[in-house]
């Protein structure tokens, strides 16, 4: 799996890190953990990057669902 964040040159350096742990899937409790940080500061992070009107986009590979070799085999 693989993350894109776009517009990300808006973000600062913590916020890209919040919203990527974020969209991961983690919790605030855990990302302030791993950052160092207080839960209320992650918040507001991710609150800002938010605002700030990024958007995630997740690349999974086609293989990793095993849709396109089913596919193919029904195209046959």
């Amino acid at each position: 799996m693989q993350i894109e964040i776009r517009n990300a040159q808006n973000l600062s350096f913590r916020e890209k890190q919040v919203v990527t742990l974020k969209e991961t899937g983690l919790s605030t409790a855990v990302i302030a953990k791993r950052l160092g940080l207080a839960e209320s500061s992650v918040a507001t992070l991710y609150n800002r990057a938010r605002a700030k009107g990024y958007e995630t986009v997740i690349v999974i590979p086609g293989e990793a669902l095993s849709l396109f070799d089913s596919m193919e085999e029904e195209d046959v």
